[in-house]
């Protein structure tokens, strides 16, 4: 069975979704029976998230709802994830497993970042070394083929940038979980329209995990998914992302002629967010893991928005930016980039300034916050 999104410009076999839609209502069932045991568990031994400097919410609430999101994908790719035992596959899941425990003793002890970064690189290293690599730019700046050595340290550091970016963007009701379910999808879109339809199982499983999450997840949250859950989604991310670039490079007929730029695209608000706070801080003579509210959700929040109206204005900001990049695919890679970072500078201003923009009409105020609050 075929059919032709004219809007978008996809041609989808949906028999080849089959297994996918599969993975992602299996997800959806086990984590949505999961998570209210888990709030049971959390409030019964205190396991809060408590407010800090760092964080919006005022009241504790109960954590680890990761812990439902990767027990959903892990049963989901149980049945129906054909299993092997090629080096990369087997690389991924045990840098899944042991991120899942550091999320678990994260969220309950406040390890030091040092020693997250520690393994966190490791993990990342074992990746590369198992062949999930960024080996190419495919064009952009003129750059195909990169050095060796090169290779794993741009996969080194696109994993960890990813992975931390995710987790540092956690910080409202609905937003990491947004994010992360629509670069997933996105991902696992593509991933099969590259005839990479295995690995899309796991995009597609996790999304799954983190749509029964949102329901209790949203404005207002009834658990947050922790670093249990947030190291994860940004880790899974970020290998996903490489994969997507690797094969579609190696496609005879690939579906994005723009995959550098594309999958940029695909963290590009946790990411871009991540490097502007960092600059901001150390600009201001701080360390970049100070603890303020300058994040893309405090521009918002600052101004007295809700979490709810926050998270859905990013969401969509991050849609748009899916959807524009791909109809901008046979544009030249360079100017893709340059309007990509400009995009984001000019959401940063105005979201900044939102209030006093739309201050002066209240009418247009109250319809806004009437269908994203």
């Amino acid at each position: 069975m075929k059919n032709h999104f004219h809007l978008l410009q996809l041609d989808l076999y949906f028999t080849e979704y089959k297994f996918a839609l599969l993975c992602l209502v299996s997800a959806f069932v086990v984590t949505l029976i999961s998570i209210p045991p888990i709030i049971s568990l959390v409030r019964k031994y205190k396991l809060y998230d408590k407010p800090n400097a760092r964080k919006e919410h005022t009241m504790p609430i109960p954590t680890m709802g990761g812990i439902a999101i990767i027990a959903g994908m892990a049963a989901s790719l149980f049945l129906w994830f054909p299993f092997s035992t090629e080096p990369a596959l087997i690389s991924f899941f045990f840098s899944v497993i042991i991120l899942f425990g550091l999320g678990i003793m994260d969220d309950l002890k406040d390890l030091s970042a040092k020693y997250k970064f520690i393994i966190q690189i490791a993990l990342a290293l074992l990746i590369a070394i198992s062949g999930i690599r960024i080996t190419s730019f495919g064009g952009l700046f003129g750059i195909e083929e990169i050095p060796v050595q090169a290779q794993f340290t741009i996969t080194v550091l696109a994993i960890v940038g990813i992975t931390n970016a995710f987790n540092l963007i956690d910080g409202i009701d609905g937003l990491a979980g947004g994010l992360g379910f629509m670069s997933l999808i996105t991902l696992g879109l593509f991933l099969i329209m590259n005839r990479d339809g295995n690995t899309a199982l796991i995009a597609f499983a996790l999304a799954g995990g983190i749509l029964a999450f949102l329901y209790f997840n949203f404005n207002p949250a009834k658990i947050f998914m922790g670093d249990t859950g947030s190291l994860v989604l940004g880790f899974v991310v970020a290998v996903l992302s490489i994969r997507l670039l690797q094969v579609n490079g190696a496609a005879i007929n690939p579906a994005l002629p723009n995959a550098p730029v594309f999958i940029t695209g695909v963290a590009l608000i946790p990411v871009y967010d991540t490097l502007r706070v960092f600059l901001v801080r150390m600009w201001k003579g701080n360390s970049p893991f100070s603890p303020d509210k300058t994040h893309i959700h405090h521009l918002l929040t600052n101004q007295g928005y809700t979490h709810g109206f926050a998270s859905k204005l990013i969401c969509f900001i991050h849609g748009f930016i899916l959807i524009e990049i791909y109809f901008l695919r046979n544009m030249r890679m360079e100017f893709q980039l340059l309007l990509l970072i400009g995009f984001m500078l000019f959401v940063t201003v105005m979201l900044k300034r939102l209030g006093k923009l739309l201050g002066k009409n209240e009418r247009v105020h109250e319809v806004i916050k009437e269908y994203l609050g």
